[in-house]
């Protein structure tokens, strides 16, 4: 088909990718090196079953796994739907009762490209007076994070949490494999990068994680984030979410935020 590599291409690729041999992978997915060898060259069309076997043990994300079927002349195994599409209703009133249950504290959903899906009420107070430019759809919450018109001039620890932000972007872009995310990555590298403040102890390698210290009008946020996803998803919508929720990192901010919760009710 027009447009779209070979199968076997594809599967040297995502191989390749993952850094593994053609060995490794022939044990990994209980084939023989000399058939894998066949099915990247083209010499060899793999089976439906064998291939699915392969994106397995390659961790191939599913919108990649469609790709690689269609390429094979299989249909594609896994549906994709809007986010507010009516096949998703409950798992997106999952998502909505596990952002309004996470107040005080701030919690959003966003999609394969960071494109801001849902949030929860705190989210929108301390994105308040950003520009509308930042923040029309498809909100980008990396790009606003690290614009200079956006969040950046608010982040108190702004180089420490940019360069964490810039390494999981760029390992999420090589995991995937996908040019959008490396479009991201290259635009936000082109985005003022501050030195660490004189003032501003560096972390120590000893740190449990990097905190998100916000200036807010009750005075500077620290956080601490975690990410949730959907387990075993056959959808391709749903496996591309991420639901990502912050935590107070001191009591001041749990203070804080329990104070601006008062004024959402």
């Amino acid at each position: 088909m027009k447009g779209v590599a070979p199968v076997g291409t594809q599967l040297r690729e995502w191989r390749q990718r993952r850094r593994l041999s053609q060995l490794a992978l022939a044990g990994h997915a209980e084939v023989s090196t000399r058939h894998l060898s066949f099915m990247e060259t083209g010499r060899a069309l793999p089976s439906r079953e064998m291939l699915l076997r392969l994106a397995d043990r390659l961790e191939v994300p599913l919108r990649e796994r469609n790709r690689l079927l269609t390429a094979a002349g299989y249909a594609p195994m896994y549906a994709e739907h809007r986010f507010d599409d009516a096949a998703l209703q409950v798992p997106r009133d999952a998502l909505e009762r596990l952002l309004r249950a996470h107040e005080p504290c701030p919690a959003l959903v966003v999609d394969r490209h960071w494109n801001l899906v849902a949030q929860n009420r705190i989210v929108s107070l301390l994105l308040a007076g950003l520009p509308d430019t930042l923040l029309a759809a498809p909100l980008n919450v990396l790009r606003l994070s690290l614009h200079p018109q956006g969040l950046a001039p608010r982040i108190v620890n702004l180089a420490q949490w940019r360069a964490h932000l810039l390494h999981r972007l760029q390992l999420q872009a090589r995991h995937q494999a996908d040019p959008a995310l490396q479009a991201l990555a290259d635009e936000l590298c082109r985005y003022p990068a501050p030195p660490l403040p004189h003032d501003q102890e560096p972390l120590p390698d000893a740190a449990v994680f990097v905190p998100l210290q916000l200036r807010s009008p009750a005075g500077v946020l620290s956080f601490i984030g975690t990410v949730t996803v959907f387990g075993t998803p056959n959808e391709v919508t749903l496996s591309e979410l991420a639901l990502e929720s912050f935590f107070p990192a001191d009591e001041a901010t749990a203070a804080a935020l329990h104070e601006m919760a008062r004024t959402l009710r």
